[in-house]
């Protein structure tokens, strides 16, 4: 799993990556002083999980926790120096899980972490598949596939996927190949449909017009003019 780290005080960075080394050794830690720094990492390497200090240079991290959480799928832990109930409100606003507050205790700390690590070990199979979509969605990618990539056997695996996801791993695919090529459109207004529909993952762009329809309620052309429309999907 990797993880995040940014703040502006090189010590308090050490310090965080210390006091949860020690209790998850497997994880990776990626560290940054600033938003700048941090984008270009989330955008080099799956991140799972990002602790961010509320005052750092470049954009704050409030702001960094919104293009994250738009851009990214991950968990985002606020933490600050600052006792304060609006900072508190407004990291909930954009979708952040936690807020810790400096000094960080340790035991505050991990017990914040426990769902983490509960969800780390338990799921590593589970994580590695998701790994694989996020990484590989424009592939053709089936269960069979994925299975005999990490070594489980394939109606294992669909159970055990639907059972910790919620959906089933081909409608899970669906929806993320869905929602990259969301991106393309509003981010590449020159691109065709065809190419979207390539680079997303889907073998025609009739069967991506019909699935990205039947999702959001709206064709790929309609989204691409107005983004908003499917705001409340």
């Amino acid at each position: 799993m990797n993880i995040l780290l940014v703040d502006d005080e090189v010590l308090e960075l050490d310090q965080l990556e210390y006091l949860m080394k020690a209790q998850f050794p497997n994880w990776t830690f990626y560290k940054a002083q600033d938003a700048s720094i941090a984008l270009q990492l989330a955008g080099k390497v799956k991140i799972s999980l990002s602790f961010l200090d509320i005052q750092i240079p470049g954009k704050n991290g409030l702001e960094l926790a919104k293009k994250l959480k738009k851009n990214y799928e991950l968990d985002i832990i606020m933490v600050t120096a600052f006792q304060s109930f609006e900072y508190a409100k407004a990291s909930l606003r954009i979708g952040v899980n936690d807020y810790l507050t400096k000094p960080i205790v340790e035991s505050e700390l991990l017990g914040l972490l426990e769902k983490y690590q509960k969800w780390s070990s338990k799921n590593d199979s589970m994580q590695e598949v998701l790994s694989i979509i996020r990484e590989e969605y424009h592939e053709k990618l089936s269960l069979s596939f994925v299975a005999n990539r990490i070594h489980l056997n394939a109606n294992y695996l669909s159970r055990k996927f639907y059972e910790e996801i919620g959906i089933g791993f081909a409608d899970y695919l669906n929806a993320y190949r869905l929602e990259m090529a969301k991106k393309l459109l509003v981010n590449q207004r020159d691109m065709s449909m065809a190419v979207i529909a390539e680079k997303a993952g889907f073998n025609s762009q009739h069967y991506f017009s019909a699935m990205f329809k039947k999702q959001f309620g709206v064709t790929p052309s309609e989204f691409r003019i107005n983004p908003k429309r499917t705001e409340n999907q």
